[in-house]
């Protein structure tokens, strides 16, 4: 049977933040265009099948009036807000969209540049899971760089792991991870498809958040080391949506037909 593929992708306000439309067509890069061609044969990033009907699907735009209830600078009232939802659906586990416009960043000032716009707009796909669930790579690769992005609202424990595709290189990063998870790394350090890279942290350790793994794909790292930017200004969208494909490739996530 040939890799299931997602029809939705780009194609769903779930991973855009705002209705769908024309300009959220795919970015065509070589990257992109080479992980849309094997979207369906990477490994899973958590032992949860994520084309399970009960996988939810959260939304942290303004369009969700539930949050204006939420103290979300509040780590426990935050957390206790995505238990809540998750037991509501019956899932285990919930799914956090790509280019998604976030209210939920007005929680920490690590957003908020003096003078600067205000960064809002997710550059990953998360997966909200209990602390310490085990996260795998979804393909094989290096570790390029790890710290911990200490700083309320950061990433907390970070792990980007250096790929090797037709065209160079690409990472992926893995972000609000255990400290443990870092135990033992160093650089250089192959990874197989399918071992385990880490667990999901619990707060404050992970940056201060409620349980989640944000995943992201990077093309060009630049300078950075350890670390790189997950939320990006508005004005920013275009630079990032390039250097940054859609991690539904590699998710490969159905989103579940409306009732």
């Amino acid at each position: 049977m040939p890799p299931r593929k997602n029809p939705c992708l780009h194609a769903s306000p779930l991973f855009s933040g705002q209705a769908p439309d024309r300009t959220f067509a795919r970015m065509s890069t070589p990257l992109s265009d080479w992980l849309q061609a094997r979207q369906g044969t990477f490994g899973p990033l958590v032992s949860y099948d994520l084309h399970h009907p009960k996988v939810f699907v959260f939304d942290f735009t303004a369009q969700n009036a539930d949050l204006t209830a939420v103290d979300l600078r509040d780590t426990p009232a935050f957390a206790r807000y995505v238990d809540k939802r998750l037991r509501e659906e019956g899932s285990r586990i919930g799914i956090g969209g790509y280019l998604e416009d976030r209210v939920l960043y007005q929680r920490s000032a690590h957003y908020d540049g003096t003078g600067t716009e205000p960064r809002r707009l997710h550059l990953g796909m998360d997966i909200w899971a209990p602390a310490y669930t085990p996260i795998f790579a979804p393909l094989a690769g290096r570790v390029h760089s790890f710290a911990d992005n200490q700083g309320f609202g950061n990433y907390g424990p970070t792990i980007i792991l250096e790929h090797a595709y037709d065209h160079g290189t690409f990472h992926t990063l893995y972000g609000h991870l255990s400290l443990a998870s870092l135990e033992g790394l160093h650089v250089g350090q192959p990874v197989a498809q399918g071992e385990r890279v880490g667990e999901l942290g619990p707060y404050p350790e992970n940056g201060d958040w409620p349980p989640h793994l944000h995943f992201q794909i990077i093309d060009d790292m630049g300078d950075w080391w350890g670390d790189y930017p997950g939320v990006a200004a508005g004005s920013e969208r275009e630079h990032y949506r390039q250097n940054c494909p859609d991690p539904n490739y590699v998710f490969n996530f159905i989103p579940p037909d409306p009732a």
